[in-house]
């Protein structure tokens, strides 16, 4: 048969594609970074004639550069934005790109339509600066109808990308990163045994991928997680307490906990908070608690136990002397964080307090972070270390606070920064330039690895398949990662796009050491017409891209 042609295309990491008839991204010209920095773009590739098989891709790199190839998935979401988003890509449901496979043979591509695959390049701390060409070997072969009974010839596609080195290494991170880990959805969904050998494994594969993408902050859960379930519902026991009660007395085995830390600071860790003291929305009630009482485990606290409950202060008066002392011994009593209750309303507002005091009086001197939007509760002094949501920072702005964090969940329509499938990828990768002009010192996310429906209602659902949270958030919110095979995370396009944000936030602070942050800043601000916010921003993929260059001119 005639070789079939192949139209290829390099673009940048921003562009989405949609396996669409045509392709407007522009192509791109070349590619730049520091050492230490993950360069991305995309190679798209359409043959018209027959759907392809993509049998492998190389690029090779300068001496020092790592380089890797993914396979771009495409997977079905039913909600990937909200209607009334108005820089939305579309909130139809259908197929859209957000896994990053490998390279599978067996699979082929769309015909007539643009495919695509996913381009890294990492310059190593000994990479020399300079100029650089990225050569592309591109293996492919077409479909031959069964019929004809004749192997499908191999065809390569030979391409050529600028590569520019600067002299500069990314620094280490300043911000304090948290996507919530639960580790409970990943022994449900592997059906691993909690704290087995095999679900340290699991987890540890999970954790050693969230520091490689500058998350430096670990949700640890000394119990099952308050968070997402319904009122009177409960998550799968995941708790690594062991608690034992004998009369009145509460006895307590920190060995799960000591590995938790261990394994978490030989992950790379820096941060570690603990479950919510309290239920979510207001510190109703008290977690999910199970311990074994006189020699039979059982659930003692829950929905069921109200937060006020004298036992449950009896309880955690007798853990955090203890919690605290450990803490102490393994050095960690200042990297970690409690939490009372997670987006308490302002008519939770007595109830909140109540818990907060009651957690600060049994836990002094330590940080209390809680993702909050009425200013309010700060001012009344519930937590030292408020979160509010990215729509409500403005008002958190003028007060004095010590550290100064922000988060998104629920904002999906006014255009501020979010990670959804069907949002354009530069407003994933615009959080780390806005953080870097408002001074934020840490970002808070609620689903690095949720795996249940809204309110985990189910347990049981498959996240390839079911994106949403069973149609409780939009699609893209609730996870980063998805399950893969041996217990590995498998990436996606937008958790690489929001790890250019927080690299581009590194690399504004290496230039600041450089030149200081007012000079920074005017690079940051040229050609605008306000001060950045974040709900006001250049809606625009190449005004990102033109300032990654700007700020890479001046290594």
């Amino acid at each position: 048969m005639d070789k079939p042609e192949l139209k290829c295309r390099i673009v940048s990491s921003l562009e989405k594609l949609l396996c669409r008839e045509e392709l407007d991204a522009p192509e791109l010209k070349g590619v730049a970074g520091v050492r230490g920095e993950t360069v991305n773009f995309q190679i798209a590739f359409k043959c018209d004639p027959v759907r392809v098989f993509i049998t492998g891709c190389e690029i090779e790199a300068p001496r020092g550069v790592a380089a890797k190839v993914f396979n771009v998935r495409l997977v079905p979401c039913r909600l990937p934005a909200v209607n009334e988003d108005p820089y939305k890509i579309t909130s139809d449901p259908g197929m859209f790109p957000a896994p990053l496979t490998e390279i599978d043979p067996t699979l082929s591509s769309v015909r007539g339509k643009w495919n695509a695959l996913w381009a890294s390049v990492v310059p190593g701390e000994n990479t020399p600066a300079g100029e650089y060409t990225l050569k592309i070997r591109l293996r492919w072969k077409p479909y031959v109808p069964c019929s004809l009974q004749t192997p499908a010839p191999e065809y390569e596609e030979f391409l050529e990308l600028p590569f520019t080195v600067r002299d500069a290494t990314l620094a280490p991170a300043k911000l304090i990163c948290t996507q919530w880990f639960h580790a409970d959805c990943l022994a449900t969904y592997y059906h691993a045994e909690p704290w087995s050998e095999r679900h340290w494994r699991i987890m540890e594969n999970y954790m050693r991928d969230m520091t490689a993408h500058n998350i430096n902050m670990l949700y640890t859960p000394l119990w099952s997680a308050p968070l997402d379930t319904a009122i009177g519902g409960e998550r799968p026991t995941c708790q690594l307490l062991v608690i034992r009660k004998h009369g009145e007395k509460y006895e307590f085995d920190f060995s799960h906990l000591r590995r938790w830390f261990e394994l978490g600071l030989d992950c790379g860790f820096k941060y570690f908070e603990f479950a919510h003291a309290f239920t979510q929305w207001g510190a109703k009630a008290t977690p999910k608690i199970v311990a074994e009482v006189d020699g039979v485990e059982k659930r003692i606290f829950g929905w069921d136990v109200p937060a006020d409950s004298p036992e449950y202060e009896k309880f955690l008066a007798s853990l955090m002397p203890e919690l605290i002392r450990l803490l102490k011994e393994l050095g960690l009593d200042k990297v970690c964080r409690f939490h009372v209750s997670d987006e308490p309303n302002a008519e939770q507002f007595d109830a909140y307090m109540k818990a907060a005091k009651l957690l600060d009086k049994l836990t002094p001197g330590f940080v209390k972070m809680d993702a909050l939007s009425h200013v309010e509760f700060f001012r009344a002094g519930a937590t030292n270390c408020p979160i509010p949501r990215t729509n409500d920072l403005a008002a958190f702005m003028a007060e004095d606070i010590p550290e100064r964090w922000v988060y998104y969940c629920g904002n999906w329509g006014s255009g501020v920064p979010n990670r959804l499938i069907g949002i354009p990828a530069y407003r994933n990768r615009a959080l780390g330039v806005l953080l870097y002009a408002l001074g934020i010192d840490g970002f808070l996310h609620w689903g690095y690895n949720f795996y249940y429906t809204q309110l985990s209602r189910r347990t049981d659902i498959d996240p390839w398949w079911v994106n949403d949270a069973g149609g409780g958030f939009v699609g893209g919110d609730s996870f980063l990662v998805y399950p893969g095979a041996d217990g590995m995370p498998v990436t996606t396009l937008h958790y690489e796009v929001l790890n250019e944000g927080l690299q581009d936030l590194r690399l504004l602070q290496t230039l600041e050491k450089k030149i200081g942050r007012d000079e920074v800043m005017k690079i940051v601000n040229e050609g605008l017409e306000r001060p950045l916010a974040m709900t006001d921003y250049p809606q625009s993929a190449a005004w990102l891209l033109d300032l990654h260059e700007r700020i890479l001119a001046r290594f």
